[in-house]
């Protein structure tokens, strides 16, 4: 079993090949190849390797599925006893991104 741990937007992925994961929303078109060097850790059948902080010889190759938005979270703030409440919508813009090749180099 081959995975990788990622940092990717200030948040780190537990990366396997051939799933598929919603990062935040990186601005390129559908389709295009997208290459993660960014990666902190790599087990290949059993053999670990760790970067300090980043492994230079890694690269992760994927692909881009989808732009779509997360589910909507309510933001509510509310004064006491000042009779002022603000009740807001947010969905997260995010990117679907297939992982097609973990590779060393």
């Amino acid at each position: 079993m081959k995975y990788a741990i990622v940092e990717i937007s200030g948040r780190q992925f537990w990366i396997e090949t051939g799933k598929y994961y919603d990062f935040n929303r990186i601005p390129t078109e559908l389709g295009k190849q997208i290459t993660l060097n960014r990666v902190l850790l790599l087990n290949n059948e059993g053999n670990l390797l760790i970067g300090q902080p980043y492994l230079d010889s890694v690269t992760i190759k994927g692909k881009i599925l989808e732009h779509l938005r997360g589910k909507k979270t309510i933001v509510y703030k509310m004064r006491p006893k000042k009779k002022t409440r603000k009740k807001q919508g947010h969905r997260q813009e995010l990117t679907r991104v297939l992982i097609e090749d973990i590779s060393i180099a």
